[in-house]
């Protein structure tokens, strides 16, 4: 992808040029720094690196809209608090010059897109996954817009369409059983929790083989932690699964309930995405056949 014109799912055109007038224009002290377009695009944010030392993010449709203010109030508090790196909010900016809604400055995080080739096998990352989505868990959750889980129900129609658009990929019968099953699951029946909401291989980052930060927190929110055990299938093998499991503590019904997660995400991304995107394709894939396998 060039950084010429990036066409947003809303029709917004987003390149560098308008991202250059934003930040001239706002934050003029950094009117000096060079913009570079990181690509693949992210399907909810274009982002530029500014300098050395931060990052541009604007959205790329409405949906993406309120991600800016809400990681702007909610990352400086929990940060302190978590055992690996997330991105510090710097500035929020003002729509403008075409772009219709808030965008953020954010300090960068330097490190690699963690991927399953390097980290599947590995029970230190298992660990480290477990004790980073403990200690958002263990914080004490917020209240305000945005922040409201969504009910895996929700999810209920788009997953069957997905699941018989995909037949001649997938098991529909297998998918089926699956989402069924994780529909009926027992609910969470305790105290609401903060989760990441977006919690996959490519919103964590690694330094020297190791899992360092954890990034996008668009999807914020409290309320069933099973949304975030999608990791355990985007990221880990069979066996680090138990490992992670077993280091936060799972129950049975969050366990299935968050396989249910994992099928109803890859299913939306691999419809949406997979066709165009060989690497899309491949992740999802996975992620799909591990949510079946389950364990």
């Amino acid at each position: 992808m060039s950084d010429t014109a990036i066409d947003a799912v809303d029709g917004v055109a987003i390149d560098t040029a308008l991202v250059r007038r934003l930040v001239d224009a706002q934050f003029p002290r950094w009117a000096g720094l060079p913009l570079t377009l990181l690509e693949p695009a992210g399907s909810d944010h274009v982002i530029h690196r500014l300098g050395e030392e931060l990052s541009v993010r604007l959205p790329r449709h409405a949906g993406a809209a309120g991600q800016a203010r809400k990681e702007a109030e909610w990352l400086p508090r929990l940060a302190p608090h978590l055992p690996l790196a997330v991105p510090v909010p710097v500035e929020v900016g003002e729509p403008g010059f075409g772009c219709p809604w808030p965008w953020a400055v954010t300090r960068w995080l330097d490190g690699e897109a963690a991927s399953a080739g390097k980290l599947a096998g590995s029970p230190e990352a298992a660990v480290r996954l477990a004790e980073f989505l403990a200690a958002l868990q263990s914080r004490t959750p917020g209240e305000g817009p945005g922040l409201a889980g969504e009910a895996l129900a929700a999810r209920d129609a788009g997953v069957r369409e997905a699941i018989a658009a995909t037949a001649a990929v997938f098991d529909a019968e297998a998918m089926t059983a699956l989402w069924d099953a994780a529909l009926a699951a027992p609910g969470w029946d305790r105290p609401a929790v903060w989760f990441h909401g977006d919690f996959h291989t490519g919103n964590l980052l690694t330094r020297d083989g190791r899992l360092s930060a954890v990034i996008d927190f668009g999807e914020l929110g409290v309320g069933d932690p099973a949304i975030d055990l999608m990791i355990a299938f985007t990221l880990l093998s069979a066996g680090t699964r138990d490992v992670f499991r077993a280091a936060l503590g799972v129950d049975d019904a969050t366990w299935l309930r968050g396989r249910g997660w994992a099928l109803a995400t890859g299913l939306n991304a691999y419809t949406t995405y997979a066709a165009v995107s060989p690497r899309v394709a491949a992740q999802t894939s996975r992620q799909i056949t591990s949510a079946l396998t389950g364990v």
